[in-house]
């Protein structure tokens, strides 16, 4: 007898995986194979992709990887290509490709610093959106599932994080939108917005002197682990959330929420 946590698994699906050579989509990817599904890695760091999927091999996922470069469109196309090739479907696209510029205010950004990080984190998420459902309706695939990796910067930010925080809240802003236009060809779209985890991203304020002030704002007093976002993201790319599109799911200890 089928139970509803069944909902939940991945068996037989395919599932890509952008910036998957570290921090959360490395991490992603595990939880996506362990949960049953046939996993594409995508990132530049070729040997860093290999690494992973032979660690997702040993412990008896499928997983494959693909050089990937977000901001290039020939790249991506022959990514999502293979990927659909693979598994003869391409269920979910897990867009999680980004980076930051260090600490930078609107007065120290300088013109390439911004447009690095508003093309990796905003301008591919839209191509990565775009080409992914062109293939969904080109391949009468029926439907398909978009999830976008957000930020609470998005919702509340601190000083030094101009570039990075603009193309998160514009990322919210494109789930929603893609959200509404994609419906018609039975895609979904969401966002899995983390708060603050210790990624090479986050590195720099998390292990700064401004530490153990910081980690006050959040109500659970202590910064976010990649095993707190497991269930989060199991629900976004499983049939589990089937009726959802255009929401964005926090998962930050109380941060955006809390007066400090």
């Amino acid at each position: 007898m089928s139970s509803s946590l069944d909902k939940f698994r991945l068996d037989g699906k395919t599932i890509a995986v952008t910036g998957a050579s570290s921090g959360f989509g490395h991490h992603f990817a595990g939880v996506l194979a362990e949960a049953g599904a046939r996993v594409v890695l995508g990132a530049r760091r070729v040997e860093k992709i290999e690494a992973r999927v032979d660690e997702i091999r040993a412990a008896g996922g499928e997983a494959h990887g693909l050089a990937l470069d977000v901001n290039d469109r020939a790249s991506l196309e022959v990514f999502l290509d293979a990927a659909w090739d693979l598994g003869g479907a391409l269920d979910v696209l897990v867009q999680n490709a980004g980076v930051e510029a260090g600490a930078k205010t609107f007065e120290t950004i300088d013109d390439d610093d911004w447009d690095r990080v508003l093309d990796t984190n905003l301008k591919s998420s839209w191509r990565g959106a775009q080409l992914y459902v062109d293939r969904v309706k080109i391949r009468e695939q029926g439907g398909g599932n978009i999830v976008n990796i957000g930020s609470i910067t998005a919702f509340r930010t601190i000083k030094g994080q101009f570039p990075y925080a603009v193309s998160k809240a514009g990322m919210h802003k494109a789930t929603e939108v893609l959200a509404l236009e994609a419906a018609r060809y039975g895609v979904r779209v969401n966002t899995l917005a983390p708060g603050y985890v210790l990624t090479d991203v986050s590195r720099l304020l998390l292990e700064g002197p401004m530490a153990d002030d910081f980690v006050k704002g959040i109500p659970f007093r202590r910064f976010g682990e990649f095993d707190d976002l497991d269930g989060p993201l199991l629900l976004l790319a499983s049939d589990a959330s089937s009726y959802m599109t255009g929401s964005t799911i926090v998962v930050d200890g109380g941060h955006v929420v809390s007066s400090l």
